[in-house]
């Protein structure tokens, strides 16, 4: 049996402010972006050099989805990015605008801080150890 996760869904506010984001601050390519009606498109983005889970920007389509955006793991770190630089990654998303809410710190398993993205869920960006 061959299985892998294809992807994962995120809750958007705009389709249009969440693409910009991913991909002019943290340089996500654009995978697919197909208009399924007038109120619904088929948002796919995904980290450079990727070839494997994109993210599917979902944008809420009621009251009870938009409370979710921004929160849809209740407050803890919800994606993890992982890079072959993180000083690379870190200074650059910086000087975007990134906010980052925990400063860089050495564990066991790499190199992590922890972000918010545009709508404030929780990231982490790894540079795991080798």
């Amino acid at each position: 049996m061959k299985q892998h996760l294809a992807y994962i869904s995120l809750l958007v506010q705009d389709y249009d402010e969440a693409l910009r984001f991913y991909t002019e601050k943290l340089l996500f390519r654009l995978v697919e972006d197909t208009t399924l009606s007038e109120e619904k498109r088929w948002v796919l983005v995904a980290p450079p050099g990727s070839d494997g889970c994109c993210l599917l920007l979902a944008k809420a389509a009621n009251e009870e989805q938009r409370k979710f955006v921004g929160n849809q793991s209740g407050g803890r770190v919800f994606l993890f990015l992982f890079t072959d630089d993180f000083q690379r990654d870190f200074d650059r998303m910086t000087t975007v605008g990134i906010r980052f809410v925990r400063a860089p710190k050495q564990e066991p398993y790499g190199t992590v801080a922890v972000f918010e993205d545009l709508y404030g869920n929780l990231w982490d960006l790894i540079e795991p150890r080798h």
